[in-house]
């Protein structure tokens, strides 16, 4: 049950962490992670800390619906379904301050700047 919310809100989430790494590793310090509890496992175990607590709670989320998708499924949905809204409202900010802030992210030849060491 909830396949198609599921894989949705896994793959919104997907997209908050590709984006949340883009703007923290390629801004020279401009942007900052908002959520402390995030924060703090960026900065204790750097980019790995972060993808490790976001699907952490991904994997809590999809588990619990599946909890009470067995007694009450229409409120199973609306978890799945408004922790996806809420991620992509998310995953819109992070594109609008990229777009907005797009020179932090070009080098000097005009190049987006690449998106390597990521385990670095």
């Amino acid at each position: 049950m909830l396949q198609r919310e599921s894989l949705l809100f896994v793959l919104v989430s997907a997209l908050d962490v590709f984006m949340t790494y883009i703007l923290l590793s390629h801004s020279g310090g401009q942007f900052v992670e908002s959520n402390p509890i995030a924060r703090f496992f960026i900065q204790e175990w750097g980019p790995k800390g972060m993808v490790y607590f976001k699907f952490a709670t991904v994997a809590f989320v999809c588990f619990l619906a599946q909890v009470i998708v067995r007694q009450r499924p229409q409120a199973a949905r609306a978890l799945l379904l408004g922790a996806t809204a809420l991620i992509s409202v998310v995953v819109i900010y992070s594109l609008t301050l990229l777009l907005r802030h797009g020179d932090v992210f070009i080098d000097d030849v005009g190049f987006i700047k690449p998106v390597i060491q990521w385990w670095a």
